[in-house]
């Protein structure tokens, strides 16, 4: 029998640290702190020194002590940022049609981060009509979404695992040497079930004459099987720069269309490879599909409206754009970001330094209650090859050097230090094979009713990751992890090295 493959090294950090863990900037930052207490020293003016020391210490240990995650200097901006905010309502929302002001239906009218992303309509693709754009506005990208249909791979066995893992490292190496999109994220929503679409199935089927015992079993069944049923909704992302598709935009038209035909051409060679995943259908968003996706991330008991409304045929056009976003979103606390009746806790997931296997996020979906939802998000980039080449260059240049400096000042290398080495040159020889490096963040999220205790349920959620991955809870951020978790908008990467998310 065969062993699971374990995948390691994937706890790498962009930016690490060369100097005790410290970054160039912090180091430089040290050394200007420590010039003044040694300018008095040297003067002999002590009693000046020791208050420059304190003053210059507590200076340091906010840019150098790290707390989940981020420096204390940044957790002090971050806290006073968030403050401000709150005290000039810049963090509260309410939909322009809630407010009662004029609306246009193809103009989406979203809180926060999204306020960036506006979403154009492109021409017909193929036979299934025009597709909803995501264009970024603030970092300059175009994309698209689809929603997948999948059984999941809990039920595979390791060999099946190892096959889909292989293929999902071939689609995103296909990826690396496309000139369009570099970008790709998967999305995986539970949605809480309360029976609406199966209700009206069974009102429109149900035999009228069927035999009483038959019609006291099926309600038995609705009554301990469908209070804790679940669907999962699968979506994938996928975009690219504004500057790798100038150019062949502006060949095919310019403008919107023109980069949504360049788009195209990408889209069209991605179904296979999403079907070769175990995906048994591709459905690129229209403008209406988008809005459904967003309004049910910000609301989930939207579905069942609108899932209803499809099974009788009631939906018209589908939903608007101008719909897509929550009704109201009042000021996040720190810890918790509240939308449209619902309370979201969202994470970062930090992976093991033992490594992981294929599948083993599977547990952060589980479902504990019924009527709670979670998501799970994972963002892939895909380096070009110089991008990658210099990159494991660095790696390999930093590990040599911190290695060289300890055997010359009589230091042993630790475990930690000889597998660095051996991760940065494994990884050299990949570049060299032709393969790529790949940046990826992984969020996760619970959400319920804003008249439940979310705290329990977000200990729910570490328990689940607990031996598996460590949480790292984006305190503080709330609302724009929600985005990054809980919405198929393809944000969720830092624009430059370093970052969590």
């Amino acid at each position: 029998m065969t062993t699971p493959r374990i995948y390691r090294g994937l706890n790498r950090r962009e930016h690490a640290g060369w100097i005790m863990g410290l970054t160039p900037t912090q180091v430089l930052v040290c050394i200007l702190l420590a010039v003044p207490v040694l300018w008095s020293i040297s003067a002999g003016r002590f009693t000046e020194a020791a208050i420059l020391l304190a003053i210059s210490g507590l200076i340091a240990a906010l840019v150098v002590v790290p707390v989940r995650g981020r420096p204390a200097f940044r957790w002090l901006l971050h806290l006073v940022l968030f403050q401000v905010g709150i005290v000039t309502g810049w963090s509260r929302w309410q939909s322009k049609a809630a407010a009662g002001a004029a609306v246009d239906p193809e103009e989406p009218d979203l809180p926060g981060v999204l306020q960036r992303v506006a979403f154009p309509d492109g021409p017909q693709f193929k036979d299934t009509g025009r597709l909803c754009l995501i264009h970024d506005t603030g970092e300059g990208r175009w994309g698209a979404t689809a929603r997948l249909t999948h059984s999941g791979v809990g039920m595979l066995s390791d060999e099946q695992c190892a096959r889909l893992a292989n293929r999902l490292g071939n689609l995103l190496l296909s990826l690396g040497h496309r000139e369009i999109v570099d970008r790709m994220s998967l999305l995986v929503r539970t949605v809480p079930d309360d029976g609406s679409e199966y209700e009206v199935w069974r009102g429109d089927h149900e035999v009228r004459d069927a035999p009483r015992l038959a019609r006291q079993a099926t309600n038995e069944l609705d009554r301990t099987i469908g209070n804790v049923s679940v669907r999962h909704e699968v979506f994938v992302t996928v975009s690219g720069p504004e500057d790798k598709l100038r150019r062949p935009a502006a060949a095919a038209g310019g403008g919107v269309d023109g980069r949504a035909l360049t788009l195209y051409r990408v889209l069209d060679g991605l179904e296979d490879p999403l079907k070769a995943l175990g995906a048994r259908s591709v459905e690129w968003l229209d403008g209406p599909g988008m809005a459904e996706a967003l309004r049910t991330g910000f609301n989930p008991a939207a579905r069942a409206v609108l899932a209803t409304a499809h099974e009788r045929g009631t939906g018209g056009r589908g939903l608007e754009k101008a719909a897509a976003g929550p009704t109201a979103a009042p000021s996040p606390s720190a810890r918790a970001y509240t939308h449209d009746g619902f309370t979201t806790v969202s994470y970062t997931a930090l992976m093991p330094e033992a490594g992981t296997v294929f599948g083993s996020l599977g547990p952060l979906l589980a479902v504990r209650t019924a009527g709670e939802r979670r998501t799970l998000a994972i963002h892939y980039e895909v380096m070009d090859s110089r991008r990658a080449h210099r990159a494991v260059q660095g790696n390999r240049f930093r590990s040599n050097v911190m290695t060289d400096w300890k055997h010359s000042k009589g230091f042993n290398t630790t475990a930690m230090d000889e597998r660095e080495a051996g991760g940065a040159r494994a990884q050299e020889r990949a570049v060299a094979a032709g393969h790529s490096v790949v940046r990826f963040a992984v969020a996760a999220s619970v959400t319920v009713p804003s008249g439940w205790n979310v705290e329990d349920h977000a200990a729910r959620l570490e328990n689940d990751a607990s031996g598996r991955f460590r949480l790292l809870r984006l305190d503080l951020a709330q609302d724009s992890t929600f985005v990054v978790a809980v919405l198929p908008v393809g944000i969720g990467l830092p624009r430059q090295r370093g970052g969590l998310l």
